[in-house]
């Protein structure tokens, strides 16, 4: 057995400051949102009463349904296409040695480093000549476009380090390359998938930007728009504002605990490829 010393001690220590760093503003905001309005406590302190008005109000007034059903739709179907997309890419990126398939590779990975935010206005025209502009499949096929390179960087340095050993037995079994793809390659990078899932849907379910260039007037706006209108109509209910903040960050939090063991196993083959 390891003897406990006095270096991890002090790791313990970091991870606990850390954990709580990075809690705390968790902590003040499931609590401002359960207070009643204009309450004087500070967000750490705990109110006499507690009540779900603020997440009542939130929710009706601030016409969070319809804007966290179409959140959903585009969070879904963006991850769904952007785990389809990689899921394909990365067999023959992974799988064939020639110059071109590197080069394509790099190609993508320039998307790390050049800011979504130059593209906006090429991206907006091109969108609104689709005619899909201040439609959810206009959001939807931007945000995929969007969120490409860090995703198929993750699967393509997963399926690298996973041995070609079981693809080479499907072909001799007389797989073609799409069934070998779908039977074999496919099940092998489930945990490279269920990472670029969370990492997907994060800000994908919090993109601002796209959906408010997009949709806002439109009748179609996402959660972080409606919240953001709320926010503006009641900024001196901080009560409430939270309260729809909460509404907002449950769906990401719970996918998260969900795929956490995934997203592990993604990351670590990642790095290892």
């Amino acid at each position: 057995m390891n003897a406990y010393k006095k270096r991890t001690f002090v790791l313990e220590v970091v991870l606990w400051v850390l954990a709580l760093v990075f809690i705390a503003p968790l902590i003040a905001l499931v609590n401002v949102s359960f207070k009643a309005p204009h309450n004087p406590s500070g967000a750490f302190e705990i109110a006499g009463q507690y009540s779900f008005e603020n997440y009542v109000r939130a929710w009706t007034e601030g016409k969070m349904g319809a804007a966290a059903m179409n959140s959903i739709v585009v969070a879904v179907v963006s991850v769904l296409l952007v785990m389809l997309v990689c899921a394909m890419a990365a067999y023959p990126l992974a799988r064939i040695g020639a110059r071109w398939s590197r080069g394509a590779f790099y190609l993508f990975l320039i998307g790390l480093v050049v800011p979504a935010q130059l593209g906006l206005i090429p991206l907006f025209v091109s969108i609104r000549d689709l005619g899909l502009h201040g439609t959810l499949p206009g959001v939807i096929l931007a945000t995929v476009g969007t969120c490409i390179p860090f995703p198929l960087f993750i699967t393509t340095t997963f399926l690298r380090d996973v041995p070609i050993d079981y693809e080479e037995a499907a072909s001799l079994d007389g797989c073609g390359p799409i069934r070998t793809w779908w039977h074999v390659v496919v099940p092998m990078l489930r945990p490279a998938l269920g990472t670029v899932a969370i990492l997907t849907l994060i800000p994908v379910w919090n993109n601002f930007l796209m959906p408010l260039l997009m949709l806002t007037g439109t009748g179609n706006e996402t959660l972080p728009v409606r919240i953001s209108a709320f926010a503006r109509a009641y900024f001196a209910d901080w009560s409430a504002v939270f309260a729809s903040l909460a509404i907002s960050t449950a769906p990401v939090l719970l996918c998260y605990f969900a795929l956490q063991k995934y997203i592990i196993q993604g990351f670590a083959g990642g790095l290892k490829g």
